[in-house]
């Protein structure tokens, strides 16, 4: 069975219907299909992204996991039509409400970003413009996509931060982005990622060098604006413990390709690709004693220009050697069903990753 399914014909071909409309509740409000992002550099092609595809219905909310340089926020990227397009090769399809994206026009997708989908960034401060107050910022970003005046857009701005959390809303509407702290400088940029209602956020790294009381009041901040506006939700962290709060399902990315996908329940305790055992393993509980060290994953990540041949993740793999004729090394894994929604790219059968899972893995995590 493929990993795949196409997008429905008549959006594909009419642009009528369904994918003229917001999609159905059972609907694929966001369908990625092999979608491949390369750059030319002085090195060779670096293959940032090599082939990933997902789905992700409306009021969903997709993990994106992964160590630096796996590939996760060059596809965000890739979804807001952020590449420079002189630089970087795109292929494949990414469909946004049944709207094909990658052969829209610039302006076209200029229109739809910030309108019907939005991105919060990894570094707000880097982000937001010094220049200008938060506040202008916001009405600037309401402005583009609705026809109202500075005093309605600034009437919207102050009730967005108002409902992100940030205290006296109308008064730090005309401070600048140095005077908010971290916490409240990345509840402004989901101020403004939000003022237009957007259907998709993607949301980079959201917590990366907060706090941990800060982390847990944006996750919760997310979620409770998703309920709200039904929004389809991409998380992309490295953080396990930042999916695990709030993904239903989860992909994992490895050297630029999906080598795992499921919802989060069958990807947190019922993992079947070896790199996902390894960034479990190195994650830290705390609801129940650690009796041993966490385990790192062993050596590095791989050359996007030089991907090892075979599957990319067999230099770091303790299970490279399981499957025979030396296959890990010479064919690389296609991603194939292993449950209802469940998938992994290993060469390894089903039967060797169980038992290696139930004696070996799952009694230490």
């Amino acid at each position: 069975m493929s990993d795949v399914q196409k997008p429905d014909t008549e959006k594909a071909t009419t642009g009528t219907g369904a994918a003229a409309g917001s999609a159905g509740a059972d609907e694929k409000f966001l369908s990625v299909r092999d979608l491949r992002i390369h750059f030319d550099t002085d090195d060779g092609l670096v293959k940032s992204v090599d082939g990933v595809s997902f789905d992700l219905k409306a009021g969903q909310t997709l993990g994106i996991v992964g160590e630096s340089g796996s590939g996760k926020s060059v596809t965000s990227l890739g979804i807001m039509g952020l590449h420079n397009s002189e630089r970087a090769r795109i292929s494949g399809e990414i469909w946004l409400d049944g709207e094909e994206l990658i052969g829209a026009g610039t302006e076209r997708v200029r229109k739809l970003r910030g309108q019907k989908m939005a991105m919060i960034f990894q570094d707000p401060l880097s982000a937001l413009h010094p220049y200008y107050s938060i506040g202008a910022q916001i009405v600037e970003a309401y402005r583009v996509h609705n026809a109202v005046d500075k005093k309605t857009a600034k009437k919207r701005a102050v009730e967005m931060l108002d409902r992100v959390g940030i205290p006296e809303p109308a008064r730090r509407y005309d401070d600048y982005p140095h005077q908010f702290s971290g916490g409240m400088r990345q509840r402004a940029m989901i101020a403004m990622a939000l003022v237009n209602n957007p259907q998709l956020l993607i949301a980079d790294e959201p917590t990366t060098a907060l706090d941990v009381t800060v982390q847990a009041q944006i996750l919760d901040l997310i979620r409770d604006l998703q309920k709200e506006f039904h929004s389809a939700v991409v998380i992309i962290t490295h953080d396990l413990g930042v999916v695990a709060e709030i993904a239903d399902e989860l992909l994992v990315m490895y050297a630029g390709r999906c080598i795992e996908r499921g919802s989060a329940e069958k990807v947190f305790y019922r993992p079947q690709h070896p790199y996902t055992w390894g960034l479990l393993g190195s994650m830290p509980r705390i609801d129940r004693e650690q009796t041993d060290r966490l385990v790192p994953v062993k050596g590095t990540p791989p050359s996007l220009i030089n991907v090892p041949s075979g599957c990319a993740f067999h230099p770091r793999c303790p299970y490279a050697d399981v499957p025979k004729d030396n296959i890990t090394r010479t064919e690389r894994p296609e991603l194939r069903q292993i449950t209802d929604g469940h998938f992994s790219a290993c060469h390894m059968t089903p039967a060797e990753r169980e038992r290696i899972w139930t004696e070996e893995i799952a009694p230490k995590l």
